[in-house]
């Protein structure tokens, strides 16, 4: 399994909108994703960028209008259409919203756009009152009833100067929703995936907390290949700002009792729960109801365990039966393999991915890890020094695997 876009022909349509300057960029992330990115500019877009800039950054011929009535003008659609997996129309203006909404198809953009069989997403960009204008909103219900995705537009300062909805999504985040669109056939699709992440914090007081050095990043990794895998994903996120992965409904907690309740809220009808949270093993067994001060001098904290979360999810899977598989994360600094064995096999876990968290280039706040897969029937899988992304979807494919087979409608 990979990052979806990889050698995907991707369709990007740009209309006339100063928002131009953004779809330039959104090209070059693409790119620097893997896909094959084909610009198809209208007239109105030539004014604002020219298909030399996108050439640039993508390697690729860009088209335009003059490229319809060439001498391949009566297949050049056609051929274009046919190759897309996804188009995607960024920025889109009021007057393009129209044409696709009504089939006119006086371009190479729009006549595209009617010969492809790909998913058609949409990112609307046009100046105040436009995107609210009844016409352009009766558009817009037309086109998501034929099941085109609209993302955006966003509020802010626009080019007139004037503040409302009308501004294109940024390319970062119009990245995130395309990533979607292209995993939604993936291994877990119509699969129901938990993932857990970063770290709990256990108050001591009103200001002060105990917590570890857990960045979020590992989970947040199998968050985005569960996604990418065509899961739905609930991310239950502790101590961490992390970006959220376009497409996950993201739960935040702060304390490990904060942890167990989503996770028991979240795992019904579950196919696997994905435990990578760095989760608290004990906390003050009383919170001071005021801030400690100095002058009282050091206080004496008594301490007591937190709830175990994994024991928690074993005794409700054996009533209930889901979540249907398990994976354990152990982050260990000693005896690596043997505690991840002793934690396999008292909480019931299907897989568990053991780290060392004293090596350099792996564990907490870095974006490389090395993990050992350890498995109920003994097998031992140490992986290959990795980003915590690859890792992630090599954690995804192992799932896959023991899931019992599942028909999608």
């Amino acid at each position: 399994m990979s990052n979806p876009f990889s050698g995907k022909n991707i369709l990007l349509g740009v209309t006339g909108s100063i928002a131009g300057y953004k779809a330039a960029d959104l090209a070059s992330k693409l790119t620097q994703e893997g896909a094959i990115v084909h610009v198809i500019l209208t007239q109105a877009a030539l004014q604002f960028v020219t298909p030399l800039t996108f050439q640039s950054v993508t390697g690729q011929r860009a088209y335009c209008d003059a490229d319809l009535w060439g001498g391949e003008g009566h297949v050049r659609h056609i051929g274009l259409g046919q190759m897309g997996d996804l188009l995607m129309i960024a920025p889109a203006s009021a007057n393009t919203l129209a044409k696709l909404a009504h089939g006119i198809a006086d371009n190479l953009l729009t006549v595209t756009a009617l010969a492809a069989r790909c998913p058609l997403m949409i990112a609307p960009a046009m100046d105040g009152g436009m995107f609210s204008h009844p016409a352009t909103q009766e558009n817009i219900e037309i086109l998501r009833r034929r099941g085109v995705r609209i993302v955006g537009p966003a509020e802010g300062r626009m080019a007139s100067g004037l503040i409302g909805a009308g501004r294109m999504v940024e390319p970062a985040e119009l990245l995130g929703w395309m990533r979607l669109e292209l995993g939604r056939n993936g291994l877990l699709k119509g699969r129901k995936v938990v993932v857990t992440a970063g770290g709990t914090s256990e108050p001591i007081d009103p200001v002060r907390y105990i917590t570890n050095r857990s960045s979020g990043k590992q989970g947040f990794a199998l968050a985005q290949a569960a996604l990418d895998a065509g899961a739905e994903v609930t991310l239950i996120a502790g101590s961490t700002a992390l970006p959220t992965p376009i497409g996950a409904n993201r739960v935040d907690v702060e304390s490990a009792q904060h942890m167990l309740e989503a996770v028991l809220n979240a795992i019904p009808g579950a196919d696997a729960l994905i435990m990578a949270a760095a989760v608290a093993d004990f906390q003050p067994k009383q919170t001071a109801n005021h801030k400690l001060k100095k002058e009282q001098g050091l206080p004496a904290i008594e301490w007591q365990f937190t709830p175990d979360i994994l024991m928690a999810v074993a005794a409700y899977k054996k009533e209930h039966g889901t979540p249907t598989v398990i994976i354990g994360f152990a982050a260990e600094s000693q005896d690596i393999i043997a505690n991840a064995s002793k934690k396999l096999a008292a909480k019931d876990l299907d897989l568990i991915a053991a780290n060392d968290i004293t090596a350099q280039d792996a564990g907490f706040a870095v974006d490389t890890n090395r993990i050992t897969l350890l498995d109920r029937q003994g097998k031992v899988e140490a992986l290959p020094f990795a980003t915590k992304t690859i890792l992630a979807e090599t954690i995804m494919e192992r799932l896959a695997a023991l899931l019992p087979e599942h028909h999608v409608d």
